[in-house]
């Protein structure tokens, strides 16, 4: 592979255009192309930055040797399993894929290939600054609130995929217990889509999770209390703050580390090094994305129950 990696980003939404800055800013690696259906949008994303536009798949993988999937959730595995079978490793934003078994494609095909797969669950960076995976106490009981605006962004998939999945992995990170039920209650938006959702998760080893997200909220939040027999932290995402009463050290200054101020440019990072082999593994590895997917999934399934 060429010393100098070239990136590729397929979809040139929001969330794409800060993936192609990722490839243009960071060393050993430039932003050689964006894909979207629009050649438009994705020459607006990739032009200024030096790469070219395409709206043709095998042509923009034969120009990039990294690729990261930022098309709408229900293209995404779609879209990976095209790279991983033309040998390029993927970097997949959340989720990894709309169902399990597609999930479970992806991370055989990287394995059979031997190519990295990484997922964009950027709270686990903010976790890492924090120093909060590395307390050696089973926690007891988490509380996660994950409210916003409505947006357009997004509609092609539940509340549960696009903003419970972040804390559904962050509770599945700290946890050495395996979730056994969930009981969620939730609102429609007026197409139809769960847009508010509360869901309280057990686990076999008596932890309890419970989360509330919603995207039809006045502004946004972004909170978590988590409780351990010492004591409780409390994060506040939006202010980049915590409070503490455990015994344990955490980093106050957190906000102010590389990873603290640019998780998605750490996860990327993260990812390069991994296929570069200067990382064993990528921040989320595909086999934790399915976990998380595969909670989330279980948590809309309640939903339908009701």
């Amino acid at each position: 592979m060429a010393e100098s990696l070239r990136g590729g980003v397929i979809g040139a939404g929001v969330f794409g255009g800060y993936h192609a800055n990722q490839y243009a800013r960071l060393p050993g690696v430039v932003l050689s192309a964006v894909l979207d259906p629009h050649p438009d949008r994705a020459a607006r994303v990739a032009v200024p930055l030096g790469g070219r536009a395409f709206n043709d798949l095998a042509a923009f993988l034969d120009a990039v040797d990294v690729v990261t999937i930022a098309s709408p959730a229900t293209f995404h595995a779609e879209h990976a399993l095209a790279a991983l079978a033309a040998g390029k490793p993927v970097y997949i934003e959340k989720p990894i894929a709309t169902s399990v078994a597609d999930g479970e494609k992806v991370r055989a095909l990287a394995a059979g290939k031997g190519l990295v797969v990484a997922c964009g669950h950027l709270e686990r960076v903010v976790f890492q600054a924090m120093g909060l995976l590395d307390i050696p106490e089973q926690p007891l009981q988490l509380e996660a609130l994950r409210h916003g605006p409505p947006s357009d962004r997004s509609r092609d998939v539940t509340a549960v995929l696009d903003l419970m999945i972040h804390d559904i992995d962050l509770a599945l990170s700290i946890s050495a217990g395996e979730p056994v039920t969930a009981e969620s209650e939730g609102e429609r938006g007026r197409d139809g889509v769960w847009d508010v959702v509360g869901s309280e998760v057990t686990f076999d080893n008596g932890f309890n999770a419970q989360f509330d997200v919603s995207r039809q909220a006045p502004e946004r939040r972004r909170t978590m209390k988590v409780v351990y027999p010492s004591g409780e932290v409390e994060i506040d995402f939006v202010a980049r703050t915590f409070r503490n009463t455990t015994p344990f050290l955490l980093n106050a200054d957190f906000a102010d580390t590389p990873a603290g101020k640019d998780p998605l440019g750490a996860s990327v990072e993260g990812f390069l090094k991994a296929v570069r082999g200067e990382a064993p593994r990528a921040v989320v590895n595909a086999e934790e994305a399915i976990r998380a997917l595969d909670l989330a999934l279980a948590v809309e399934q309640a939903l339908a129950n009701r």
